[in-house]
């Protein structure tokens, strides 16, 4: 893209807006009320509401390598914080994709630098799930299961969110696991069920010792 046709673009979409609506721009800027919280990769190929199909103010977005839902990332759960809290949000998704740079880079055994701590998230989710993912040979269909096992593994780290599970609790946010696919453009509801994870994730962590 030419950097120097940025400011033209902007003026024709401008242009385009309000030939719709006079006072688009006076009723956006009087506030948000998105009822989605998208959190995708930072990968230039996936942008979230273009493939939605959203407006401006329709869904709150955060995005980084490889969609990841760290606990120790106050970037992340300070939006997801603001989202849920503030916002009011109804639905929360982690979108994965396909052929995802930063999931390919977590399973090469290069020294990336600052990238390492990051990337050891998703090393952790083949260490969780390695036998299935060992037992893939394909390389391509591995890589594959890692991004959605990946998406999985980031909406349960999404669920031990305080927040979340209490507003998943009172039936305020429905948490989403989706896959964008590149080469279809397809998304892919991975139909994650946290009426099930979340009960059992809570046994884990809470069942008293008889």
């Amino acid at each position: 893209m030419d950097i120097g046709k940025i400011f033209e673009n902007n003026k024709e979409w401008i242009s385009k807006h309000l030939d719709l609506d006079d006072h688009y721009f006076d009723d956006l800027s009087k506030g948000q009320s998105p009822e989605i919280l998208y959190i995708g990769c930072s990968d230039s190929r996936v942008t979230a509401e273009e493939m939605m199909g959203a407006r401006p103010g329709e869904v709150f977005v955060h995005r980084n390598i490889a969609n990841v839902v760290p606990n120790n990332d106050l970037n992340v759960l300070s939006v997801i914080n603001y989202a849920v809290k503030h916002l009011k949000v109804k639905h929360v998704v982690v979108c994965g994709h396909y052929y995802c740079g930063g999931i390919k880079a977590a399973m090469e055994p290069n020294d990336l630098g600052i990238l390492n701590p990051w990337l050891r998230n998703i090393r952790d989710v083949y260490r969780i799930h390695k036998d299935e993912l060992n037992a893939i040979d394909d390389e391509e269909s591995r890589y594959k299961r890692l991004v959605e096992l990946n998406v999985l593994e980031q909406c349960i780290n999404l669920y031990k969110v305080t927040e979340v599970h209490q507003a998943f609790d009172e039936g305020k946010v429905t948490i989403h696991g989706w896959v964008f696919d590149i080469k279809t453009g397809k998304l892919i509801d991975q139909k994650l069920d946290f009426e099930k994870i979340g009960k059992g994730l809570f046994d884990i962590y809470f069942t008293k010792e008889a």
